[in-house]
């Protein structure tokens, strides 16, 4: 069965290129585009890892990981952070939160499939 992604992401630039990448892969992609949207597709789909933005409408990326984590039927799902705000101590509140890689936009398509085989594999 085809590994599922869920990528929480409200620039829709930012979701066309993970697509484009997530197109050359086994992979399926699912998409939100707010942070409660995020954790209700979360829930409602059991993905095998999500790709969460931080900077996000409704809540933010680091308010939907804490939701997710808290959630013993999620908790095990992991999720990368992505931002553009990567500033000095960004990484360490996105792994606070409950996020388990974080990657810096703009970030290399190779790097981000990288991340993602190491947590699916």
């Amino acid at each position: 069965m085809r590994k599922r992604i869920l990528m929480v992401e409200d620039t829709e630039d930012n979701r066309q290129i993970v697509r484009d990448l997530i197109a050359t892969t086994e992979y399926e992609l699912i998409e939100a585009a707010d942070g409660a949207a995020g954790v209700a597709a979360a829930a409602a789909q059991k993905p095998d890892l999500i790709l969460m933005d931080i900077q996000l409408p409704v809540i933010d990326g680091y308010e939907a990981a804490n939701r997710i984590k808290a959630d013993p039927a999620l908790r095990h799902i992991p999720i990368i952070a992505l931002t553009s705000y990567a500033l000095s101590g960004d990484e360490a509140k996105a792994l606070a939160a409950g996020c388990d890689g974080y990657i810096a936009k703009p970030f290399s398509p190779r790097q981000l499939l990288a991340k993602i085989r190491e947590l699916l594999s």
